[in-house]
């Protein structure tokens, strides 16, 4: 595939009239070294966050072995790209026959429950036609856990409330080959601080329940950068959850793991996007809520963007973006910071999309079209590149 310098260089030769994806292979493969590499344990990556075939095998070859899959779709996908990964289906809520597809066809021995009924269900689902029960599983029990310092709130849906945990740990390790607690922080999680509480559910769950632990896994939820949100540097989070880790009531050889979605694919993906009408400080962009910009009208994910028209001179000015389908709410408030002059006819980059916005994309209302292509120059912003704040014990007091 042909490398374009950058996204004005993208411009100036296709002059697109529907949206152009821009991935950036390199700064996959930066990230995914730097997780395999710094984080003290194993990470999986979560698929959700962008299940591309290409950044799937960029992931891998950069040293990400293990995979989040989380529906059996996903689990067919990673499958069949890297039939040497290993697959952890850490959906809590599963089709019985998912179970039993993932396990017997697909190799997949550990998988995530937050119920003594979906407990039941994998059993059942693993057992052999003679009756035998799985020896081999790979069970973590979920713990719900404060989402308080997360942009984005993953508390609600899953996880075992800790004063009920106690006997669903019991009850899985009777049936586990491994018995594992995972949970997640929320995503976009802001401060280290976020693990430090969770881990001391943890400890309090597996104290009261008095089960060996072979593996902690503490999920998602490590950041990016975007603007408003500046993040302390990733080997913070690192440190922190490492030292509390090591500090737990586990089996002498338990493996520490963690599940990077955004954080591993953020930077991949930005999007080029044109003007076709302005109205006062609302432009009419041709991409939106129901593209690449879910996240941006839904939750005000503010996006950095750039101007790619270099005659545009006005001082930046705030500006709101209107989708191209009839819906009033394909909207997105921002504010987007852009040269006052900008117009119809105009180029946006919008940038930090790897993680869910290219993913959610879909042909509502007609649109959807988008060509992709790779250019070769930075994202807007990083967590990998060496141009952020050092680590410093002092973003974070630990609890003990």
């Amino acid at each position: 595939m042909h490398i374009y310098p950058d996204a004005a260089d993208v411009v100036r030769d296709l002059s697109p009239d529907e949206p152009v994806i821009l991935n950036r292979p390199h700064a996959a493969a930066r990230a995914a070294r730097f997780f395999a590499e710094k984080f003290p344990g194993k990470p999986l990556y979560a698929v959700k966050a962008n299940p591309s075939p290409d950044l799937l095998q960029i992931l891998w070859d950069s040293g990400i072995t293990h995979f989040d899959v989380a529906s059996i779709a996903e689990v067919r996908l990673v499958r069949s790209l890297l039939p040497d990964a290993t697959l952890c289906f850490m959906h809590p809520v599963k089709t019985k026959s998912a179970i039993r597809e993932a396990y017997f066809t697909h190799g997949v021995k550990t998988f995530s429950l937050d119920t003594l009924e979906e407990l039941n269900k994998i059993v059942a689902a693993t057992t052999n036609e003679a009756g035998d029960p799985a020896a081999d599983l790979r069970l973590c029990v979920r713990l719900r856990v404060s989402s308080e310092f997360a942009e984005l709130s993953l508390a609600s849906k899953f996880g075992i409330d800790l004063a009920d945990a106690a006997p669903l740990l019991q009850e899985t390790r009777q049936v586990a080959d491994w018995l594992g607690v995972c949970f997640h922080v929320g995503s976009q999680a802001m401060t280290p601080f976020a693990y430090i509480q969770a881990l001391e559910r943890v400890r309090a769950a597996i104290a009261e329940a008095a089960v060996t632990v072979d593996v902690v896994d503490v999920g998602g939820g490590f950041p990016s950068v975007y603007p408003g949100m500046e993040p302390p540097p990733l080997e913070d989070y690192f440190e922190i959850v490492h030292r509390h880790f090591e500090a737990l009531p586990i089996a002498y050889n338990a493996e520490l793991w963690c599940e990077p979605g955004r954080a591993l694919c953020a930077e991949y993906s930005s999007l080029i996007v044109k003007v076709e009408k302005r109205r006062g400080d609302e432009l009419y962009i041709n991409d939106g809520s129901y593209g690449a910009l879910f996240d941006a009208a839904h939750v005000d994910w503010r996006f950095p963007v750039a101007a790619l028209n270099s005659e545009l001179a006005g001082v930046p000015a705030e500006f709101s973006f209107y989708g191209p389908t009839c819906d009033d709410a394909d909207f997105m408030k921002g504010p987007f910071m852009l040269p006052q002059d900008i117009g119809s006819g105009d180029y946006i980059e919008i940038g930090m999309l790897g993680a869910y916005g290219t993913a959610m994309k879909t042909g509502f209302n007609g649109f959807g079209d988008a060509q992709v292509v790779n250019v070769a120059n930075e994202p807007m912003a990083s967590m990998f590149r060496g141009d952020r704040p050092a680590p410093t014990r002092d973003n974070v007091v630990s609890l003990r």
